[in-house]
């Protein structure tokens, strides 16, 4: 069978290194052995699998084709293994989960680490990826599930838990505003403004926000950064406009304020969990996602 044979794991290494050679140096066979079972296979399926081009291999769209099934009949048959642990009543697991950087520090972390603690068995890949990547991650079967923002914009995803979180102005504690309730545009206009540039999902916000009111502030800094935005408030440079998951654990450790903005509605960002609708999840991602909607959930 393909999936599973000699020729599958040959293949797959020729795609993804693009190199007899390389490859032979790999797996730690002849070149000359793995071109015979890629020449076999070739004839067998009537198609040409890859171009060989004098700097290398390149996969045909046929090629394409086949190495994309290989990794999805592996990934397919990791579960179908673990699942036969279950069974048995054998401890081993394996459970992949995409984030948005937002989330890789703070109570997701806390999260991770309480589940590694209470299932020493049990190996998590953590991916950080913008919600793009991971929402395509998860339709490949790549990932169990992810944490994503904005899911409306992703097709071919099921949500399974969601929080809605509000946008307001990040400033530090000791600010002078730092009292208020909330705050409006007129309050803002003589302070340094931080904009959340592309492609960060609140930066489409904020802009729009800024748009809708016609507020131009003159001096201002721009970055993609979450975390080095964060760093800037806290030192003094400015203020900006956020999604409260972005400062969560900022505001809950008293070093920077999250304050309401007054009269200026603004569609708030949805943090969601998805997995793929027809993806059946192993007994392992089934015990991860439970601590994961819980927290989903407070959030909201």
């Amino acid at each position: 069978m393909i999936p599973f044979s000699r020729f599958s794991h040959y293949f797959a290494e020729v795609a993804r290194s693009g190199s007899l050679r390389k490859a032979a140096e790999k797996l730690h066979v002849s070149a000359s052995a793995i071109n015979r079972q890629i020449l076999q296979a070739e004839e067998e399926l009537n198609t040409r699998l890859f171009e060989r081009l004098p700097d290398g291999m390149r996969l045909t769209t046929a090629g394409e084709l086949l190495y994309t099934d290989i990794r999805r009949w592996q990934r397919e048959f990791q579960r179908t293994l673990e699942r036969f642990d279950e069974i048995q009543g054998l401890k081993r697991g394996h459970v992949s989960i995409g984030l948005i950087q937002a989330m890789n520090e703070g109570q997701m972390a806390r999260i991770f680490s309480s589940v590694a603690a209470e299932h020493p068995w049990l190996r998590l890949d953590l991916s950080v990826a913008d919600s793009q990547t991971i929402s395509q991650r998860i339709r490949d079967a790549e990932l169990d599930f992810g944490l994503i923002l904005d899911p409306e914009g992703q097709a071919g995803l099921e949500v399974i838990a969601f929080a809605e979180l509000p946008l307001g102005v990040v400033l530090p504690a000791d600010h002078p505003l730092s009292e208020q309730e909330t705050l409006s545009p007129g309050q803002l206009s003589n302070e340094r403004h931080i904009l959340p540039g592309a492609p960060l999902i609140v930066h489409d916000r904020v802009e729009m926000l800024y748009r809708r009111h016609n507020f131009s502030p003159e001096n201002i800094i721009v970055c993609n950064d979450i975390r080095l935005i964060k760093s800037l408030i806290k030192g003094g440079s400015g203020l900006s406009i956020l999604s409260q998951l972005d400062v969560l654990d900022e505001v809950r450790e008293g070093m920077l304020c999250f304050i309401p903005l007054k009269g200026m509605p603004v569609r708030p960002l949805t943090l969601a969990l998805c997995t793929a609708p027809s993806r059946q999840l192993s007994r392992a991602a089934q015990r991860v996602i439970q601590h994961i909607i819980q927290a989903v959930e407070e959030l909201g």
